[in-house]
């Protein structure tokens, strides 16, 4: 399963090889290593898709069962997700893996029918002929560099030993076995058509066995072709982020000139460009921020944060369904000219157009997969350290079609492999009655995979904190996961707004303390809370005159931030109650994970009492009633300030 990376010489030079490292889930690896071909050809400049190619191997059962392959063919042809051609090998030994009888592994009449889809040769080549196999491998190679498109080498052959060497083949598969049990081998094979050639003498075939196994036998190499100390031209070094200890801190303020000049840039639209009425005024409007005449929204926040790491050096790279404008219309980072001529041109990306010599910047919407594109990405940001790779869902609920992608790279990569990343996971997230499957990206799965400093979830609630979320991501010397819970409703909330002054002298806060004025000692109870609902439990405090209760956001979930909290909570020497207030059922969210790990008991002590105000438990992230989503939500906010009846106390020694 670990990769590998050597730099051989080869007849026409040097070449950089790299063996992937992979899990046991057959063929999710494949869109992995796309990703990070594509990197690599990015870096290269490498528009003609030239100096980097990706081979992949496969099985036959698993290269027809797997439906990774499909959304991972459909990237071939595509500007944002193409490299130039894949060559594919299929090890075909008949036998697939987990069946015994073809008729019930696929219902193509070849386990490859699936790469017609891109209209991709296919050469099936006998396994038991070596020198039809180089011929094949050697045309398919050209015809890649010469048309940029798949091709596919379908190896038939088999299996000597079954499925591993563990297995008894004879079980499942007598008729097949019987026969293998009686074939000669490729070796014996190949031997005997050099000899009936006259290519070799009899006796030599075995002379050079003998002479090959005595040369393994005293642990010498036959063919070393390694180069040591060779310096790459493109190579990458990611010693300045290896083995640092975590760390919150970074310096992420800009001055407040930057802030307006990089506000004009993004809102400098070329001539006789035409904009859609509504998108010309969210222009308009940003113009106005820039210029400190309207508050900063969060898609200005946002956009800000790129436009200022592209000035600096680091390119920036977004993909994901409709990003360019964004599923909740907030990004707007490619523009569309209403009167152009052509359905191909048109377009216009402000932060393209920062600076001179700025770092790159890259802006695609997705094929519509979840798990190939997530992958494609992951495999990206592990190729290049020095660009901000951000994946968004159309909605956080969707993430889970991409979970082994999660489960195997993006929260183990480190620990199983040692491999670095800095992917950015955008979900957007929230309760606002549209139902179970646009609610919730399942904070609570992140939150369980969430250990020995694997990767950040933060939930930032204002434009300022995704500016400096954003910027700390790259410029910290610290490469691991970030996974936002980004909001849709407060996109344009009339309170999640900031000034400039706030990008120009903050930072991240991992927890965002009380911010209006209360009496500290007249405070009876503390309520936590993270993402949108603190705008409503604000809402309501004003609302009711409520001056005893206080709301503490907590910004950052994991690394839990414990000194930030307790210096929030402690500022209320007399509040005896801390709730967590969550929009989640209690089964769900951020609560359970919170409470087991001692988090929050830890900090309060044990004069404190922990309550919970949640959802009930339910099997469902949502209701699908608009009206029962209100009631709940009503609920929800009433009892943050009221009795508790649903109260979960905890204790240190729970």
């Amino acid at each position: 399963h670990m990769g590998f990376s050597s730099d051989v010489m080869t007849p026409g030079g040097p070449m950089h090889l790299t063996l992937a490292f992979n899990p046991s889930h057959l063929e999710i690896i494949n869109p992995v290593v796309a990703g990070s071909v594509y990197a690599r050809q990015v870096r290269r400049k490498d528009k003609d898709k030239n100096q980097v190619l990706a081979v992949l191997v496969h099985g036959d059962s698993a290269v027809a069962g797997q439906g990774v392959n499909q959304e991972m063919l459909n990237f071939s042809q595509t500007r944002g997700y193409g490299t130039g051609g894949t060559v594919h090998l299929v090890v075909n030994n008949q036998i697939g893996f987990t069946t015994s009888d073809p008729r019930d592994y696929r219902s193509s009449l070849y386990c490859t029918d699936i790469f017609k889809m891109v209209e991709a040769p296919i050469f099936h080549v006998n396994g038991d002929d070596p020198e039809a196999v180089s011929f094949v491998t050697a045309l398919a190679l050209e015809f890649r560099q010469e048309f940029k498109k798949d091709v596919v080498i379908d190896i038939v052959c088999y299996r000597k030993l079954g499925h591993n060497e563990q297995d008894e083949p004879m079980v499942t598969q007598p008729l097949m076995y019987r026969k293998i049990q009686q074939h000669p081998g490729t070796r014996k094979i190949y031997a005997d058509r050099l000899i009936a050639e006259g290519t070799l003498a009899a006796e030599e075939p075995e002379k050079m066995i003998a002479e090959y196994r005595e040369h393994l036998d005293k642990g010498e190499l036959l063919y070393n072709p390694v180069l040591s100390g060779h310096n790459r031209q493109f190579s990458v070094d990611w010693s300045p982020y290896l083995k640092k200890p975590y760390t919150d801190e970074a310096d992420t303020s800009i001055p407040v000139q930057e802030v307006k000049r990089l506000s004009e840039r993004l809102t400098a639209i070329p001539e006789k460009f035409t904009l859609q009425s509504r998108v010309k005024k969210i222009i308009q409007d940003r113009a106005a921020m820039g210029r400190g005449e309207l508050p900063l929204d969060w898609g200005m926040g946002e956009n800000l944060a790129y436009a200022s790491l592209l000035a600096q050096g680091f390119a920036v790279r977004i993909s994901g369904e409709d990003v360019g404008r964004s599923t909740f219309f907030h990004r707007h980072a490619v523009l569309h000219d209403q009167l152009r001529e052509r359905w191909d041109e048109g377009t216009y990306a402000p932060l393209a157009h920062i600076q001179e010599g700025q770092a790159g910047f890259q802006c695609f919407d997705s094929v519509l997969s979840e798990e190939a594109v997530l992958g494609f990405e992951y495999g990206y940001s592990t190729a290049e350290p020095n660009e901000l790779v951000v994946w968004e869902a159309q909605f956080g609920d969707f993430v889970n079609g991409a979970q082994v992608v999660i489960d195997q790279f993006i929260s183990s990569g480190e620990a199983k492999w040692g491999r670095l990343s800095g992917l950015v996971m955008m979900l957007p997230h929230g309760y606002e009655g549209q139902g179970p499957e646009h609610s919730s990206a399942r904070p609570e799965r992140f939150m369980n995979m969430a250990a020995e400093n694997n990767w950040q979830v933060c939930v930032p609630t204002t434009p300022a904190q995704i500016f400096h979320l954003l910027r700390r991501q790259m410029i910290r010397k610290l490469r691991k996961p970030l996974i936002i819970i980004t909001p849709k409703s407060l996109l344009r909330h009339k309170e999640a707004i900031s000034s400039m002054e706030e990008l120009a002298t903050g930072h991240f806060q991992t927890v965002i303390p009380e911010v209006e004025k209360l009496e500290p000692k007249k405070v009876k109870r503390v309520v936590i809370c993270q993402g949108k609902i603190y705008y409503e439990l604000l809402a309501y405090r004003r609302e009711h005159n409520i001056t005893d209760t206080a709301l503490v956001r907590l910004e950052q979930l994991y690394p839990f931030p414990a000194e930030e909290f307790g210096k929030a909570i402690n500022q209320f020497p007399n509040a005896k109650e801390v709730v967590w207030v969550q929009e989640e059922p209690r089964n769900q969210g951020a609560w359970y994970w919170l409470a087991s790990r001692q988090h929050l008991v830890n900090v309060l002590g044990t004069k404190r009492k922990l309550l919970l105000v949640s959802r009930p438990a339910a099997a469902s992230p949502a209701v699908g009633y608009y009206a029962k989503h209100n009631q709940q939500q009503k609920e929800v906010i009433e009892n943050a300030f009221g009795p508790i009846h649903d109260a979960t106390p905890q204790s240190p020694n729970v």
